[in-house]
C-alpha cells in the first residue's frame, strides 16, 4: 500500500512515478528548413478573463484585467507580429474563444495558430480522468467551431499535467505539446517506457513574461524584474538556441506583455531575431510536424 511519506516508497513507487511520462529521444532536426539556423516558436497564452474565473473568482477588476489582454494586449501582439511577417501560436482556452470569438478568427485569417488550452484554464490535477477527459474534448471542438480549424496541439493551463493527461492526448491523435520541461529543443514523450509519437515542445519559466512581470494585490506576487533585463534574458536565450541551431521557443500572455511600457520586448526581440537573416519564425504545429516528419514520426 502506497503512503503519501515517500521516503517510505519502494523502488516501484518512485521509479513509476518518474518513468510514467519521460523524454525519449531527441526530435531536433539535423536541418531546418531552407538552410534556416533555427526555429523560433512565439506564443501567447490568451487566458484573458479565465485567469480570475478558473478560481470561481468573480473580481470585477481582475475581470477586467483579462479584458485588457484582448482589448489592447492582441492588438499590438498582432502589429508587432504583422511588422516582421511572423506567424506565432495563441494558446487559447475555449471559455476565452466563446468570449472573444472574433479574436480567434482574425488570428487564424493571419496565419497564426489556435492550441488547446484548456477549459477555463483548469489545473488538471484537481480534475478526475473522466472530467478532464471531457473537458478536453469539448474544448477542442468548440475551438474548431469557432476558428474552422481543429486543434493539432495542446499547452495545459498553468504548465499542469495529471496522471492522465498523456492518455487523453494520445487519444485525441495530437501532434505535439508544449508544457513540460525536460529538454531545450523537441523531443519525442515516453508513458511508460513506450514511445508515444507525440512531439513535445519544452517550456520553461526562464522563457516565460509572468514570472518577472505579474501582479497579485491579495498574494505575494510583485513585479520584480524591470523590463529592460527581462528582454536581456529573452535575448540571451535566443542567441544561444541560435548558436546551437536549435529551438527558441517563448511564452507570453497578452494581459502581460501587452502593456505600453512592455510591448517593446516583443518588438526589439523579434528585431533581434530577424535581423539575424537565418532564423524560421514559425507555429508551433509547424515546427513539430516538421520535426515528426524528419523523424519519421508521421502517421
Amino acid at each position: 500500500m502506497q503512503t503519501t511519506d515517500p521516503w517510505t516508497w519502494e523502488e516501484a513507487t518512485w521509479r513509476g512515478k518518474v518513468e510514467a511520462v519521460r523524454a525519449g529521444r531527441s526530435l531536433l532536426p539535423a536541418r531546418w528548413p531552407e538552410g534556416k539556423r533555427c526555429a523560433v516558436a512565439l506564443s501567447f497564452d490568451s487566458d484573458h478573463e479565465t485567469s480570475e474565473l478558473r478560481d470561481g473568482g468573480t473580481s470585477v477588476a481582475r475581470l477586467s484585467w483579462g479584458e485588457y489582454g484582448a482589448r489592447r494586449g492582441i492588438p499590438r501582439i498582432r502589429a508587432a507580429l504583422a511588422r516582421h511577417g511572423a506567424q506565432a501560436s495563441f494558446f487559447v482556452p475555449a471559455v476565452t474563444a466563446l468570449l472573444h470569438p472574433e479574436e480567434q478568427q482574425a488570428l487564424v485569417a493571419e496565419g497564426h495558430e489556435i492550441g488547446l488550452h484548456g477549459w477555463i484554464h483548469e489545473r488538471n490535477t484537481d480534475l478526475s480522468a473522466a472530467m478532464e477527459r471531457e473537458l478536453m474534448l469539448r474544448s477542442s471542438d468548440t475551438l474548431e467551431r469557432i476558428t474552422g480549424q481543429r486543434p493539432v496541439g495542446m499547452r495545459t493551463p498553468s504548465w499542469d499535467y495529471s496522471d492522465a493527461t498523456l492518455t487523453i492526448a494520445r487519444e485525441m491523435g495530437l501532434l505535439y505539446d508544449s508544457s513540460l520541461f525536460a529538454e531545450d529543443d523537441p523531443y519525442e514523450i515516453l508513458q511508460n517506457g513506450e514511445a508515444t509519437g507525440i512531439v513535445e515542445l519544452p517550456v520553461e519559466w526562464i522563457r516565460d513574461d509572468a514570472p518577472y512581470l505579474m501582479m497579485n494585490r491579495s498574494g505575494p506576487q510583485r513585479p520584480y524584474t524591470d523590463p529592460e533585463t527581462v528582454l536581456s534574458i529573452f535575448r540571451r536565450e535566443f542567441d544561444r538556441a541560435h548558436a546551437e541551431g536549435g529551438v527558441f521557443l517563448l511564452t507570453m500572455h497578452p494581459h502581460v506583455i501587452g502593456y505600453r511600457s512592455r510591448i517593446f520586448i516583443l518588438e526589439e526581440l523579434l528585431d533581434h531575431i530577424t535581423a539575424q537573416g537565418d532564423c524560421w519564425i514559425a507555429t508551433h504545429a509547424q515546427i513539430a510536424r516538421y520535426c515528426a516528419e524528419e523523424a519519421g514520426l508521421m502517421r
